[in-house]
Protein backbone atom coordinates (compact mmCIF):
# COMPACT_ATOMS: atom_id res chain seq x y z
CA UNK A 1 0.00 0.00 0.00
CA UNK A 2 1.35 3.62 -1.01
CA UNK A 3 2.13 5.71 1.93
CA UNK A 4 0.59 8.62 2.03
CA UNK A 5 3.05 11.26 3.29
CA UNK A 6 1.18 14.28 1.91
CA UNK A 7 -2.00 15.57 4.45
CA UNK A 8 -4.01 18.90 3.18
CA UNK A 9 -5.73 20.27 6.78
CA UNK A 10 -8.15 22.73 6.55
CA UNK A 11 -8.25 25.60 9.35
CA UNK A 12 -10.44 28.23 10.13
CA UNK A 13 -10.01 31.67 11.49
CA UNK A 14 -9.76 29.87 14.94
CA UNK A 15 -6.66 28.12 14.41
CA UNK A 16 -5.05 25.26 15.45
CA UNK A 17 -7.60 24.94 18.29
CA UNK A 18 -10.70 24.45 15.84
CA UNK A 19 -8.62 21.48 14.34
CA UNK A 20 -10.22 17.80 15.33
CA UNK A 21 -7.67 15.67 17.16
CA UNK A 22 -7.01 13.82 13.65
CA UNK A 23 -6.24 17.25 12.63
CA UNK A 24 -4.11 18.39 14.84
CA UNK A 25 -2.64 14.89 14.93
CA UNK A 26 -1.41 15.20 11.14
CA UNK A 27 0.03 19.13 12.14
CA UNK A 28 1.92 17.68 15.08
CA UNK A 29 3.70 14.70 13.18
CA UNK A 30 4.80 16.83 9.85
CA UNK A 31 8.47 17.24 9.11
CA UNK A 32 7.95 19.87 7.10
CA UNK A 33 4.62 22.85 6.63
CA UNK A 34 3.29 24.43 3.98
CA UNK A 35 1.03 27.41 3.96
CA UNK A 36 0.22 31.57 3.73
CA UNK A 37 1.63 33.93 5.77
CA UNK A 38 -2.12 33.68 7.66
CA UNK A 39 -1.78 29.84 8.32
CA UNK A 40 1.82 29.57 8.86
CA UNK A 41 1.51 32.29 11.70
CA UNK A 42 -0.96 30.16 13.48
CA UNK A 43 2.10 28.01 15.19
CA UNK A 44 3.57 28.90 17.93
CA UNK A 45 6.67 31.33 17.43
CA UNK A 46 9.18 28.68 18.57
CA UNK A 47 7.68 25.94 16.28
CA UNK A 48 11.22 24.80 14.89
CA UNK A 49 10.65 23.15 12.28
CA UNK A 50 10.93 23.57 8.58
CA UNK A 51 8.52 25.87 6.57
CA UNK A 52 7.57 26.61 2.77
CA UNK A 53 5.73 29.45 1.89
CA UNK A 54 3.50 29.55 -1.00
CA UNK A 55 5.88 31.22 -4.05
CA UNK A 56 4.69 33.13 -7.35
CA UNK A 57 3.83 31.16 -9.65
CA UNK A 58 2.29 27.88 -6.97
CA UNK A 59 4.00 25.34 -8.79
CA UNK A 60 7.35 26.09 -7.72
CA UNK A 61 6.15 25.43 -4.31
CA UNK A 62 4.37 22.41 -5.39
CA UNK A 63 7.30 21.00 -6.81
CA UNK A 64 9.12 22.08 -3.55
CA UNK A 65 6.37 19.59 -2.09
CA UNK A 66 7.10 17.00 -4.45
CA UNK A 67 10.68 16.86 -3.62
CA UNK A 68 10.20 15.92 0.03
CA UNK A 69 7.60 12.81 -0.99
CA UNK A 70 7.97 9.88 1.61
CA UNK A 71 8.61 12.73 4.65
CA UNK A 72 5.82 14.09 6.35
CA UNK A 73 4.50 16.93 4.95
CA UNK A 74 1.35 19.09 6.14
CA UNK A 75 -0.22 21.44 4.25
CA UNK A 76 -2.40 24.26 5.97
CA UNK A 77 -5.03 25.73 3.93
CA UNK A 78 -8.51 27.74 4.38
CA UNK A 79 -11.80 26.04 5.10
CA UNK A 80 -12.48 23.25 2.58
CA UNK A 81 -9.24 22.66 0.50
CA UNK A 82 -11.27 20.94 -2.35
CA UNK A 83 -13.47 23.88 -2.68
CA UNK A 84 -11.72 26.64 -4.84
CA UNK A 85 -8.64 25.91 -2.58
CA UNK A 86 -5.15 24.39 -3.15
CA UNK A 87 -6.37 20.93 -2.75
CA UNK A 88 -7.32 20.74 -6.02
CA UNK A 89 -4.29 22.30 -7.52
CA UNK A 90 -2.08 19.27 -5.52
CA UNK A 91 -4.87 16.09 -6.48
CA UNK A 92 -3.76 17.00 -9.77
CA UNK A 93 -0.08 16.47 -8.93
CA UNK A 94 0.14 14.13 -6.43
CA UNK A 95 -2.14 10.68 -6.62
CA UNK A 96 -4.62 10.66 -3.88
CA UNK A 97 -3.31 7.12 -2.55
CA UNK A 98 -0.69 9.21 -1.19
CA UNK A 99 -2.53 12.08 0.71
CA UNK A 100 -4.86 12.60 3.43
CA UNK A 101 -7.05 15.27 3.37
CA UNK A 102 -9.26 17.10 6.39
CA UNK A 103 -11.46 19.58 5.81
CA UNK A 104 -13.16 21.97 8.08
CA UNK A 105 -15.80 24.75 7.80
CA UNK A 106 -15.72 26.40 4.16
CA UNK A 107 -16.58 30.27 4.05
CA UNK A 108 -19.35 29.38 1.83
CA UNK A 109 -20.38 26.87 4.77
CA UNK A 110 -20.36 29.82 7.41
CA UNK A 111 -21.48 32.79 5.42
CA UNK A 112 -24.97 30.23 5.05
CA UNK A 113 -25.28 30.43 8.91
CA UNK A 114 -25.24 33.31 8.79
CA UNK A 115 -27.45 33.78 6.30
CA UNK A 116 -30.12 31.50 6.83
CA UNK A 117 -29.35 30.26 2.84
CA UNK A 118 -29.52 27.26 1.85
CA UNK A 119 -26.29 25.82 0.58
CA UNK A 120 -27.69 23.74 -2.33
CA UNK A 121 -29.69 26.72 -3.60
CA UNK A 122 -26.78 29.05 -3.73
CA UNK A 123 -24.04 29.63 -6.59
CA UNK A 124 -20.91 29.78 -5.70
CA UNK A 125 -17.56 30.79 -7.62
CA UNK A 126 -14.30 32.24 -6.83
CA UNK A 127 -12.97 35.55 -7.81
CA UNK A 128 -9.35 34.98 -6.42
CA UNK A 129 -7.02 35.15 -9.71
CA UNK A 130 -10.31 34.86 -11.96
CA UNK A 131 -11.28 37.58 -13.80
CA UNK A 132 -14.54 39.57 -12.43
CA UNK A 133 -16.73 38.97 -15.24
CA UNK A 134 -17.12 35.74 -14.73
CA UNK A 135 -19.85 36.92 -12.25
CA UNK A 136 -21.73 38.15 -15.17
CA UNK A 137 -22.88 34.40 -16.10
CA UNK A 138 -24.35 33.95 -12.56
CA UNK A 139 -26.54 37.14 -12.25
CA UNK A 140 -30.51 36.38 -12.73
CA UNK A 141 -33.23 37.38 -10.86
CA UNK A 142 -33.37 36.36 -7.28
CA UNK A 143 -29.74 34.40 -7.71
CA UNK A 144 -28.15 33.71 -4.57
CA UNK A 145 -24.57 33.76 -4.80
CA UNK A 146 -21.57 33.45 -2.49
CA UNK A 147 -18.54 35.02 -3.67
CA UNK A 148 -14.57 33.73 -2.60
CA UNK A 149 -12.81 37.27 -2.73
CA UNK A 150 -9.85 38.32 -3.69
CA UNK A 151 -8.90 40.84 -1.36
CA UNK A 152 -10.67 44.18 -0.03
CA UNK A 153 -11.11 45.76 -3.23
CA UNK A 154 -13.36 43.15 -4.63
CA UNK A 155 -16.88 43.93 -2.51
CA UNK A 156 -16.39 47.14 -4.18
CA UNK A 157 -15.61 45.66 -8.06
CA UNK A 158 -18.52 43.06 -7.36
CA UNK A 159 -21.02 46.24 -6.61
CA UNK A 160 -20.00 48.38 -9.74
CA UNK A 161 -20.45 45.43 -12.01
CA UNK A 162 -23.67 44.21 -10.45
CA UNK A 163 -25.37 48.25 -10.84
CA UNK A 164 -23.57 48.33 -14.73
CA UNK A 165 -25.79 45.23 -15.50
CA UNK A 166 -28.84 46.76 -14.32
CA UNK A 167 -28.90 44.55 -11.03
CA UNK A 168 -28.28 47.93 -8.49
CA UNK A 169 -30.93 46.99 -5.92
CA UNK A 170 -29.54 43.76 -5.07
CA UNK A 171 -28.90 43.40 -1.45
CA UNK A 172 -24.98 42.61 -0.71
CA UNK A 173 -23.18 41.37 2.53
CA UNK A 174 -19.37 40.94 3.00
CA UNK A 175 -18.85 38.86 5.50
CA UNK A 176 -14.86 39.27 7.49
CA UNK A 177 -13.32 36.60 9.01
CA UNK A 178 -15.58 33.78 9.52
CA UNK A 179 -15.32 31.38 12.43
CA UNK A 180 -12.84 34.10 14.14
CA UNK A 181 -12.58 37.05 17.02
CA UNK A 182 -12.68 39.62 14.19
CA UNK A 183 -16.09 38.24 12.32
CA UNK A 184 -17.59 41.42 11.05
CA UNK A 185 -20.69 41.65 8.61
CA UNK A 186 -20.95 44.77 6.38
CA UNK A 187 -24.37 45.20 4.40
CA UNK A 188 -25.88 47.26 1.75
CA UNK A 189 -27.32 47.63 -1.64
CA UNK A 190 -25.14 47.65 -4.46
CA UNK A 191 -25.92 50.74 -6.30
CA UNK A 192 -25.57 52.37 -2.61
CA UNK A 193 -21.99 50.87 -2.11
CA UNK A 194 -19.50 52.91 0.12
CA UNK A 195 -17.32 50.54 3.08
CA UNK A 196 -13.98 51.10 1.68
CA UNK A 197 -12.65 49.45 5.00
CA UNK A 198 -13.57 45.69 3.83
CA UNK A 199 -11.15 43.15 5.15
CA UNK A 200 -8.64 41.32 2.96
CA UNK A 201 -10.01 38.37 4.01
CA UNK A 202 -13.70 38.28 3.14
CA UNK A 203 -16.29 36.31 1.08
CA UNK A 204 -19.53 38.17 -0.69
CA UNK A 205 -22.90 37.35 -0.39
CA UNK A 206 -25.28 38.56 -3.24
CA UNK A 207 -28.94 38.28 -3.50
CA UNK A 208 -29.49 39.45 -7.15
CA UNK A 209 -32.53 41.88 -7.87
CA UNK A 210 -32.42 43.30 -10.96
CA UNK A 211 -33.74 47.02 -11.52
CA UNK A 212 -37.19 47.51 -13.54
CA UNK A 213 -36.83 47.70 -17.43
CA UNK A 214 -33.19 45.25 -16.87
CA UNK A 215 -33.34 42.74 -19.99
CA UNK A 216 -33.16 39.03 -18.12
CA UNK A 217 -30.73 36.77 -20.14
CA UNK A 218 -31.43 33.32 -20.16
CA UNK A 219 -29.57 30.50 -19.07
CA UNK A 220 -30.22 28.44 -21.82
CA UNK A 221 -28.78 29.12 -25.54
CA UNK A 222 -30.53 31.71 -27.68
CA UNK A 223 -29.70 34.44 -26.24
CA UNK A 224 -31.36 38.03 -28.19
CA UNK A 225 -29.36 38.97 -31.01
CA UNK A 226 -29.37 42.43 -28.78
CA UNK A 227 -27.22 41.31 -26.26
CA UNK A 228 -23.68 40.78 -28.64
CA UNK A 229 -21.94 43.72 -30.24
CA UNK A 230 -21.56 43.02 -33.71
CA UNK A 231 -21.23 44.38 -36.83
CA UNK A 232 -24.16 42.30 -38.86
CA UNK A 233 -21.68 38.76 -38.83
CA UNK A 234 -24.11 37.08 -36.42
CA UNK A 235 -25.45 33.91 -35.78
CA UNK A 236 -29.41 34.88 -35.83
CA UNK A 237 -30.75 33.65 -32.37
CA UNK A 238 -32.94 30.59 -33.71
CA UNK A 239 -30.09 29.20 -35.85
CA UNK A 240 -28.06 29.60 -32.86
CA UNK A 241 -30.29 28.39 -30.82
CA UNK A 242 -30.18 24.75 -32.98
CA UNK A 243 -26.98 25.04 -33.62
CA UNK A 244 -26.16 24.71 -29.75
CA UNK A 245 -28.84 21.73 -29.70
CA UNK A 246 -26.75 20.18 -32.38
CA UNK A 247 -23.25 20.49 -30.78
CA UNK A 248 -24.60 19.23 -27.50
CA UNK A 249 -22.17 20.91 -24.28
CA UNK A 250 -21.56 18.37 -21.54
CA UNK A 251 -19.43 19.92 -18.63
CA UNK A 252 -15.62 19.99 -19.30
CA UNK A 253 -15.86 19.79 -22.76
CA UNK A 254 -13.81 22.13 -25.57
CA UNK A 255 -15.31 23.39 -29.05
CA UNK A 256 -13.37 24.57 -31.87
CA UNK A 257 -15.53 27.75 -32.88
CA UNK A 258 -14.32 28.08 -36.78
CA UNK A 259 -14.70 31.37 -38.36
CA UNK A 260 -16.37 32.58 -35.05
CA UNK A 261 -17.94 35.78 -36.35
CA UNK A 262 -18.44 37.84 -32.73
CA UNK A 263 -18.63 34.83 -30.83
CA UNK A 264 -21.97 33.78 -30.16
CA UNK A 265 -21.78 30.16 -30.43
CA UNK A 266 -18.45 29.55 -28.22
CA UNK A 267 -20.09 32.44 -25.45
CA UNK A 268 -23.01 30.35 -25.41
CA UNK A 269 -21.46 26.85 -25.28
CA UNK A 270 -19.34 28.18 -22.66
CA UNK A 271 -22.40 29.28 -20.97
CA UNK A 272 -23.96 26.65 -20.83
CA UNK A 273 -22.02 24.92 -17.75
CA UNK A 274 -18.94 26.83 -15.78
CA UNK A 275 -16.83 24.22 -17.01
CA UNK A 276 -17.06 24.28 -20.67
CA UNK A 277 -13.86 26.05 -22.47
CA UNK A 278 -14.09 26.77 -26.18
CA UNK A 279 -11.32 27.76 -28.60
CA UNK A 280 -12.97 30.68 -30.95
CA UNK A 281 -11.00 31.22 -34.59
CA UNK A 282 -11.63 34.51 -36.25
CA UNK A 283 -9.64 36.40 -38.59
CA UNK A 284 -11.12 40.03 -38.56
CA UNK A 285 -13.83 40.57 -35.55
CA UNK A 286 -11.52 39.52 -32.61
CA UNK A 287 -12.75 42.80 -31.00
CA UNK A 288 -16.05 41.89 -30.81
CA UNK A 289 -15.39 38.18 -29.18
CA UNK A 290 -13.78 39.77 -26.44
CA UNK A 291 -15.94 42.93 -25.86
CA UNK A 292 -19.06 40.34 -26.16
CA UNK A 293 -17.18 37.70 -23.61
CA UNK A 294 -16.92 39.98 -21.21
CA UNK A 295 -20.27 41.06 -21.07
CA UNK A 296 -21.95 37.89 -20.83
CA UNK A 297 -19.89 36.28 -18.17
CA UNK A 298 -16.91 34.41 -20.23
CA UNK A 299 -13.86 35.87 -20.20
CA UNK A 300 -11.96 32.75 -20.12
CA UNK A 301 -12.59 32.37 -23.73
CA UNK A 302 -9.60 31.82 -25.77
CA UNK A 303 -9.39 33.76 -28.76
CA UNK A 304 -7.08 33.03 -31.66
CA UNK A 305 -6.59 35.81 -34.67
CA UNK A 306 -6.36 33.75 -37.41
CA UNK A 307 -7.66 31.29 -40.26
CA UNK A 308 -8.20 27.84 -39.95
CA UNK A 309 -6.66 25.41 -40.66
CA UNK A 310 -3.58 26.81 -40.32
CA UNK A 311 -4.84 28.48 -37.12
CA UNK A 312 -5.68 25.18 -35.74
CA UNK A 313 -2.56 24.09 -35.38
CA UNK A 314 -1.38 22.93 -31.81
CA UNK A 315 -4.63 23.33 -30.45
CA UNK A 316 -5.96 20.53 -27.85
CA UNK A 317 -8.61 18.16 -29.09
CA UNK A 318 -12.05 19.32 -29.42
CA UNK A 319 -15.12 17.29 -28.16
CA UNK A 320 -17.04 19.76 -30.81
CA UNK A 321 -15.93 21.40 -33.66
CA UNK A 322 -18.55 24.36 -35.17
CA UNK A 323 -17.75 26.15 -38.33
CA UNK A 324 -19.52 29.06 -38.87
CA UNK A 325 -17.34 30.58 -42.09
CA UNK A 326 -14.64 29.04 -44.47
CA UNK A 327 -15.85 25.71 -44.84
CA UNK A 328 -14.22 25.76 -48.04
CA UNK A 329 -11.17 26.39 -46.72
CA UNK A 330 -8.36 24.00 -48.22
CA UNK A 331 -7.13 21.35 -45.67
CA UNK A 332 -10.14 22.21 -43.37
CA UNK A 333 -11.30 18.79 -43.52
CA UNK A 334 -7.90 16.98 -43.29
CA UNK A 335 -7.42 18.80 -39.82
CA UNK A 336 -10.80 19.00 -38.28
CA UNK A 337 -11.77 15.67 -38.41
CA UNK A 338 -8.73 13.30 -37.30
CA UNK A 339 -8.32 16.18 -34.24
CA UNK A 340 -12.11 15.79 -33.23
CA UNK A 341 -12.18 13.10 -30.21
CA UNK A 342 -14.53 10.04 -30.94
CA UNK A 343 -18.37 10.60 -29.54
CA UNK A 344 -17.49 14.31 -30.76
CA UNK A 345 -19.78 16.11 -32.83
CA UNK A 346 -19.08 18.25 -36.09
CA UNK A 347 -21.71 21.04 -36.94
CA UNK A 348 -21.36 23.44 -39.73
CA UNK A 349 -23.73 25.60 -41.52
CA UNK A 350 -23.81 27.93 -44.84
CA UNK A 351 -25.14 29.57 -46.73
CA UNK A 352 -23.93 29.11 -50.27
CA UNK A 353 -23.91 26.75 -52.70
CA UNK A 354 -20.68 26.42 -52.88
CA UNK A 355 -20.25 25.84 -48.90
CA UNK A 356 -23.29 23.18 -49.63
CA UNK A 357 -20.89 21.27 -51.90
CA UNK A 358 -17.92 21.18 -49.40
CA UNK A 359 -20.47 19.33 -46.97
CA UNK A 360 -22.09 16.78 -49.61
CA UNK A 361 -18.23 15.20 -50.24
CA UNK A 362 -17.81 15.40 -46.28
CA UNK A 363 -20.82 13.36 -46.02
CA UNK A 364 -20.12 11.24 -48.75
CA UNK A 365 -16.76 10.45 -46.66
CA UNK A 366 -18.51 9.65 -43.25
CA UNK A 367 -22.61 10.63 -43.22
CA UNK A 368 -24.18 12.33 -40.64
CA UNK A 369 -27.82 14.42 -41.95
CA UNK A 370 -28.69 17.43 -43.18
CA UNK A 371 -31.25 19.77 -42.31
CA UNK A 372 -32.29 23.63 -44.04
CA UNK A 373 -33.07 26.17 -41.73
CA UNK A 374 -35.59 29.03 -42.73
CA UNK A 375 -36.42 31.48 -40.51
CA UNK A 376 -38.93 34.46 -41.31
CA UNK A 377 -39.48 37.45 -38.80
CA UNK A 378 -42.40 40.07 -38.88
CA UNK A 379 -41.01 43.33 -39.54
CA UNK A 380 -43.31 46.09 -40.64
CA UNK A 381 -43.76 47.27 -44.25
CA UNK A 382 -45.12 50.55 -44.42
CA UNK A 383 -48.16 50.77 -41.44
CA UNK A 384 -48.63 46.83 -41.95
CA UNK A 385 -46.35 43.93 -41.13
CA UNK A 386 -45.33 41.70 -43.47
CA UNK A 387 -42.59 38.47 -43.26
CA UNK A 388 -38.78 38.65 -44.13
CA UNK A 389 -36.83 35.76 -44.56
CA UNK A 390 -33.38 35.74 -43.16
CA UNK A 391 -30.47 34.02 -45.29
CA UNK A 392 -31.31 30.27 -45.44
CA UNK A 393 -29.12 27.82 -43.52
CA UNK A 394 -27.76 24.83 -44.80
CA UNK A 395 -26.61 22.59 -41.66
CA UNK A 396 -24.62 19.32 -41.61
CA UNK A 397 -24.32 17.72 -38.29
CA UNK A 398 -22.40 14.51 -38.12
CA UNK A 399 -21.39 12.48 -34.45
CA UNK A 400 -17.99 10.79 -35.23
CA UNK A 401 -18.00 7.07 -34.21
Amino acid sequence: MTQKWLSIVGIGEDGLLGLSLAARALVDRAEILVGGDRHLSMLPLDDPRPKLLWESPISTTVAKIQHYRGQAVCVLASGDPLWYGIGVTLTRQIPIAEITIIPTSSAFSLACARLGWALAEVETLSLCGRPPALLNSYVYPSAKLLILSEGKQTPAIVADLLTQRGYGNSSMTVLEHLGGLQERLITGTANQWKATDSAVLNTIAVHCQPNPNTPILPRTSGLPDSAYSHDGQLTKREVRAMTLAALAPNPGELLWDIGAGCGSISIEWMRSHPRCRAVAIEKSRTSYIADNAIALGTPNLQIIAGTAPMALQDLPPPDAIFIGGGVTATGLWEVCWPALKPGGRLVANVVTIEGEQTLFQWYQAVGGTFTRITIQRAEPIGTFLGWRSLATITQWVVVKS
